[in-house]
Order: structure tokens, then C-alpha cells, then sequence
């Protein structure tokens, strides 16, 4: 297919605007004091199983859930659900 049977053309405006995407492990509640005592080698336990999904987000907003992969020796997010996508066929 070529660019316009799979974009409309007022999406095509913005198909290039770089947007902020993050994907988040998990998180905690610490008391300063145990901040200020954060050093190298440090170990802060999160809030999430070592299986549980991640999710990503683009400029805030929650878009999908995946599963941490490892590709070579950096880290990878495998998309096993896309939120708000209508089911496939």
C-alpha cells in the first residue's frame, strides 16, 4: 500500500513530530532519608513482579503493555497489548 490508502492526508502532517516515549518498570515510595542515603551499588526494590508487564506511554498517556526482552546487551520492550486498539480478526 502506498502512503495515502494507509494515512489520510491531514495525518500525514504529523507522521514526523517527535514525540516523548517512556516505559515504566515500576516505582516506590521512599522516605528522604533513605534517598539521601542512595549510593552506587544501591538496590531500590520496585513496586511491580519481575514479570509483570511494563507500560508505555507517549507524552503521558498510557498507548500499550509489553514484556522486557534483552537483544544483544541492551534492553528491548516486546508490545503485548496495545490499549484502546480494536480486536483483530
Amino acid at each position: 500500500m502506498n502512503d495515502t490508502a494507509e494515512n489520510p492526508a491531514n495525518l500525514n502532517l504529523v507522521l514526523d513530530v517527535p514525540v516523548s516515549l517512556t516505559i515504566e518498570l515500576g516505582g516506590c515510595q521512599l522516605p528522604m532519608r533513605d534517598v539521601l542515603q542512595l549510593a552506587a551499588g544501591s538496590v531500590v526494590q520496585l513496586d511491580k513482579a519481575a514479570d509483570a508487564p511494563v507500560d508505555l506511554s507517549i507524552n503521558g498517556k498510557l498507548i500499550a503493555r509489553g514484556e522486557v526482552v534483552v537483544i544483544e546487551d541492551r534492553y528491548g520492550v516486546k508490545i503485548t497489548e496495545v490499549i484502546g486498539a480494536a480486536p483483530t480478526a
